[in-house]
């Protein structure tokens, strides 16, 4: 399997790239899970990462976070290498956040105190209050529920409330591991909007895995297709969307 060509990367981001990766060399203990995946995304844009199973998408964002262990390559966003630095240094450094795969809500905590939780790392507390009254204000559902406690939130409001608690400390650039997963219709068109506010809006730069690679790559301006922890296929979203090789082997088509 050749890798896809930097130089297409660098097209596709269309600018300088806010998000630079490259030769990444990533897993967990001993095990190579990524085998010299590179990456590129401007600011404003929203990438989207597909594959089968075990492909190594979530393995490129716990690289990126710190999770994963990294034995080669470097990860630069905005110009800062956190190649090496803790999970909390890369969201000091270069205002990088991750929204985790499933339910990372704390269901005896009030909708509020679980803002709050995304403020841990700033020095007072008045400024995580501040910006959880500024959420609460963009999004009824979670000011309606604000002094509930959150097990009693539908799966979509847990959803809206753990990407929420991520803007509390103002990333600039989001990291979203499968969005949609375990919702219904419905909340996954709701997720996508607020998606879609937060970069064509308020300008976040979003990286996300979505198993459901057809409504992630509708919403993404750029997708990479990831294989047996290589990067086998990138094009624009609805490129790929287009291309009869991913309906056969992504989107159910013939």
């Amino acid at each position: 399997m050749e890798d896809v060509p930097i130089a297409e990367l660098d097209r596709l981001a269309g600018g300088k790239p806010l998000v630079a990766i490259d030769g990444l060399e990533a897993g967990y203990g001993r095990a190579r899970i990524l085998h010299s995946v590179s990456l590129r995304l401007a600011r404003r844009q929203a990438l989207c990462l597909v594959g089968p199973n075990g492909a190594g998408k979530s393995t490129v964002l716990n690289a990126m976070y710190g999770f994963a262990k990294v034995f080669a390559g470097s990860i630069t966003v905005g110009g800062h290498d956190l190649t090496r630095l803790p999970s909390s240094g890369k969201l000091k450094a270069a205002r990088l956040a991750y929204v985790l795969q499933g339910d990372s809500v704390f269901p005896n905590m009030t909708v509020e105190e679980n803002l709050l939780m995304g403020g841990y790392l700033l020095e007072h507390r008045s400024q995580a209050k501040a910006m959880a009254e500024a959420i609460l204000d963009q999004y009824p559902p979670l000011l309606a529920r604000r002094s509930e406690k959150a097990r009693v939130l539908s799966g979509g409001e847990r959803r809206l409330l753990e990407i929420s608690r991520a803007l509390i400390m103002e990333p600039d650039v989001l990291l979203i591991d499968e969005p949609s997963i375990g919702l219904e219709p419905r909340a996954i068109d709701m997720v996508f909007e607020m998606l879609k506010v937060l970069r064509d809006e308020r300008g976040k730069t979003l990286i996300l895995v979505e198993q459901n690679a057809r409504k992630g790559l509708d919403f993404a301006d750029i997708g990479y297709v990831m294989v047996a922890g290589r990067l086998a296929k990138a094009g624009t979203g609805a490129a790929l969307l287009d291309d009869p090789e991913m309906g056969r082997l992504f989107l159910g088509g013939k």
